[in-house]
């Protein structure tokens, strides 16, 4: 049962002074888009009324087709704590709709409850959690963002080193007023780079609470004076951000990833899940890894997953098992990075996994040595192969995986591959500063 009805939102919005209310939903691409109402208008877009223009949304509809309708998920409202306290501002998480009130096929967190609903058609659910790295810059004389830090401060530093930890302590301030339990946050490796960690919750609510948090600490950090950005390697030569997700399964509130007998701890279930994972990491790069600049991030040297292999005692392979009572057993897959879809991840990172139960897929030995420091003709000899290194490659593997391409669908693969392919493209026709530099004077 849901924490909300219509009329205790309406009555909500109501007590609280709510002035506007955000209608929110994410395209396939990840980005956060929104219809704001005033709250005369709430009731309609509770009954489901609210229209807008899908063709004007990229990779969503054409034009014969556009007419779409936001339905809110009543229990998603939210006061944003950061904005007047008189008149205050709202949001509710909608899906997408077709005029019919049939789900469109392109919302891609239609893609999440559609694979969830699967899940617990066989008895499970799925808890994630998510951790989120982020750049904080200084901005220029005209408000636009810079890629110059703040601070020279490095992994766990604190003040006066890290000049953004005030910054850090409204965010997590600000997402404990919406109901976030915040698990800790700290100064990342890199200068100017953080890292806040949100508790498990149910994957739907997790991906609805990532896009959240990135709105959340994007408000604030502006409100400091700062941009704060998830681009994935924004500095060459420094670590990239990641946002690594834990996941587990249950059943009937148990975790059925522990198992206290065996000697990493970890049951069969595990053991499959983590096969399918790797089986099927490749053809999920594009979507967890959905940028040019993503594969700029998975390069050796900066602690980012590069090969496909397992461990439960080391921190260099792409999936780790982190130390953990038999309760909160969970699998860490290392490789997505926070532009990325959550709703498209997390339905492929259930789907994978689960695929490897299904066929009782029992992954390789465990890779218990700095996979980095080993040669070339060392990870042959263990089989270890290697993530894609561009986004060419990884439109290239994500073709060849059929199982992605089911669990998005039709629309949002020919979407979503239409545009990377696009992207690829136009990327590699630009002439670089790099190549200029290299080039121009030599010849």
């Amino acid at each position: 049962m849901g924490r909300y009805t219509k009329e205790d939102v309406l009555r909500l919005v109501e007590e609280e002074d709510v002035e506007f209310i955000r209608l929110q939903f994410t395209d396939i691409f990840g980005s956060l888009k929104n219809v704001a109402i005033t709250s005369s208008q709430l009731e309609r877009a509770l009954d489901n009324k609210c229209m807008f223009d899908g063709s004007a949304i990229e990779g969503f509809a054409r034009i014969e087709e556009s007419d779409m309708y936001l339905h809110p998920d009543l229990d998603t409202l939210e006061i944003f704590p950061w904005r007047p306290q008189q008149g205050k501002v709202a949001r509710l998480i909608c899906n997408v709709c077709r005029r019919d009130g049939s789900a469109f096929e392109g919302d891609s967190r239609y893609i999440l409850q559609r694979t969830l609903r699967e899940l617990e058609e066989i008895g499970f659910s799925f808890d994630v959690g998510p951790e989120c790295e982020f750049f904080l810059f200084n901005c220029d004389d005209n408000g636009l963002p810079t890629t110059q830090t703040h601070d020279n401060a490095g992994y766990f530093d604190l003040g006066p080193l890290d000049l953004g930890e005030n910054a850090r302590r409204d965010m997590v301030l600000n997402l404990e007023d919406m109901g976030f339990i915040i698990e800790a946050s700290h100064h990342e490796m890199a200068q100017g780079q953080h890292e806040i960690d949100v508790r498990y919750a149910e994957a739907l609510t997790t991906a609805d609470n990532i896009m959240t948090f990135k709105l959340t600490v994007k408000s604030i950090a502006k409100r400091h004076g700062l941009h704060a950005t998830f681009m994935p390697k924004p500095i060459y030569g420094v670590h990239g951000s990641g946002m690594h997700i834990n996941m587990s399964l249950s059943r009937n509130g148990r975790n059925v990833f522990g198992d206290d007998t065996d000697s990493n701890g970890l049951s069969s279930t595990a053991y499959h899940f983590i096969a399918g994972l790797l089986r099927h990491v490749k053809g999920m790069a594009l979507i967890t890894n959905p940028t040019v600049n993503s594969y700029k991030r998975l390069v050796p040297g900066f602690e980012a997953p590069v090969y496909i292999a397992w461990s439960a005692v080391n921190r260099s392979p792409l999936i780790r098992i982190p130390d953990s009572a038999k309760e909160n057993t969970r699998i860490e897959l290392r490789s997505p990075d926070p532009c990325c879809n959550p709703y498209l991840t997390l339905a492929l990172c259930l789907a994978a996994g689960i695929d490897g139960v299904r066929n009782v897929l029992d992954p390789p030995r465990s890779v218990d040595q700095n996979i980095f420091e080993m040669t070339e003709s060392q990870r042959t000899e263990l089989g270890i192969e290697r993530l894609p290194s561009t986004l060419g490659e990884a439109i290239e593997e994500f073709e060849k995986d059929e199982l992605v391409k089911s669990v998005l669908g039709k629309h949002i693969t020919e979407k979503y591959l239409t545009q990377k392919k696009m992207e690829w493209a136009a990327y590699q026709a630009h002439v670089t500063d790099w190549e200029v530099s290299r080039y121009l004077m030599k010849y």
